[in-house]
């Protein structure tokens, strides 16, 4: 019989962006895999394209400690069930579930990927218990992947579990990037031109993108901010926000809210499930995030060639080199983010040179299927530990 391996994640919508296409390569590897998440719209369509089944479990991304202690219970008894040999998990609350249920069941290999931490951004008593959770899920893992360098040094530096237990696979990140995938020969040209005559942008206007969470600690507010000073200046310059609101998880400011809403020149989007072609209609990302894992958005805007504005914070300065591929702004300041969206519309020199680098800079440091081999090489070294 294969080694049952249990992929873990929050909600089904991680199973799917986060590790997409990885099961498949597994199973080809002589893995069983089985994926474990709370329901969620995304589930038929996980199952489908990563070629594994799905176990729902009553997980929330919210602090809620009675539905928390049934969803252990739940996987415990899903372990005790399938006897999986490795539980690998992703996202905070899956990670505590898994981790500690796993090691409950006696689960031999348990590990955990760290991908963005949310205490970074937390405060008080909440902060205190967020980080008792990270030491406990850590206690319970038998090795755990920080996805960039940065965020390994914060690990150690919090003493959430000594150097021997953490190790960052490859350059950072938590599955690579398809390059031929993100590419631009993939589309169809007509079909690019259509989407832009719907949402208005012409043939002259420089499309700022922002993909991910239009919520507070992504930096929506002060990128709406920025761009309604740039357009005073700029009549060609447009907003392209791709992604959903969360208002009941880290709400926006109404003031931002309405501004997105009202203003002709911000494009709100919604969520996508191919956010290709919207890359590919575009001229550079703003992603002026306040903490991240290592972020998917800017390596896929960079294999479209769109150089990069992000803020100094793990990941983000890990994929972006500043002056080569785009600029490094600190974060949660409107005015370095705003200069810098301006240097990009105003240094035509500087930005070409950054645009050339774009995405040779991505393929030479995150192709996907060199990852899953570095992957792949975790398991098997964890596994051959525990048979010896």
């Amino acid at each position: 019989m294969p080694p049952v391996l249990i992929r873990m994640t929050t909600v089904p919508l991680s199973l799917q962006k986060l590790i997409t296409a990885q099961l498949p390569y597994m199973r080809s590897k002589g893995f069983e895999p089985v994926m474990v998440s709370a329901a969620g719209p995304e589930s038929e369509a996980v199952v489908r394209e990563q070629e594994s089944p799905l176990i729902e479990i009553g997980m929330t991304r919210k602090i809620t400690p009675m539905q928390d202690l049934r969803a252990l219970w739940q996987f415990y008894k899903l372990c005790k069930k399938h006897k999986p040999a490795i539980v690998h998990s992703h996202t905070p609350k899956a990670g505590i579930i898994g981790m500690l249920g796993a090691k409950l069941a006696g689960v031999p290999v348990r590990l955990h990927t760290v991908a963005g931490l949310p205490l970074m951004e937390t405060q008080g008593k909440t902060r205190l218990l967020l980080e008792a959770v990270e030491k406990l899920t850590y206690a319970c893992a038998t090795k755990v992947y920080p996805n960039s360098t940065v965020l390994k040094d914060f690990i150690l530096k919090c003493n959430f579990c000594g150097p021997d237990k953490v190790k960052v696979i490859g350059n950072g990140s938590s599955n690579g990037i398809d390059t031929s995938f993100f590419s631009r020969e993939q589309l169809n040209e007509s079909k690019l031109q259509e989407l832009k005559a719907s949402l208005g942008i012409g043939p002259d206007d420089f499309v700022f993108i922002f993909i991910g969470r239009l919520v507070k600690d992504k930096g929506i507010q002060e990128l709406v901010q920025a761009f309604v000073r740039l357009q005073q200046q700029h009549l060609h310059v447009k907003l392209l926000l791709v992604g959903p609101f969360e208002q009941d998880l880290d709400p926006i400011s109404d003031e931002t809210l309405q501004e997105i809403k009202q203003n002709s020149r911000i494009l709100s989007v919604g969520f996508q499930n191919d956010v290709r072609p919207y890359l590919a209609i575009s001229q550079a990302l703003a992603f002026p995030s306040y903490r991240e894992g290592f972020p998917n958005v800017p390596m896929q805007a960079g294999c479209f060639g769109l150089p990069a504005i992000v803020t100094d914070i793990n990941g983000c300065n890990e994929i972006i080199r500043h002056g080569e591929n785009g600029l490094i702004v600190p974060p949660k300041l409107t005015d370095a983010l705003q200069a810098a969206m301006e240097r990009f519309l105003t240094d035509k020199t500087s930005f070409a040179q950054m645009q050339a680098q774009a995405r040779q800079l991505i393929v030479e440091r995150y192709e996907q299927t060199h990852f899953w081999e570095l992957l792949l090489q975790e398991y098997q070294a964890s596994l051959s530990l525990v048979n010896s």
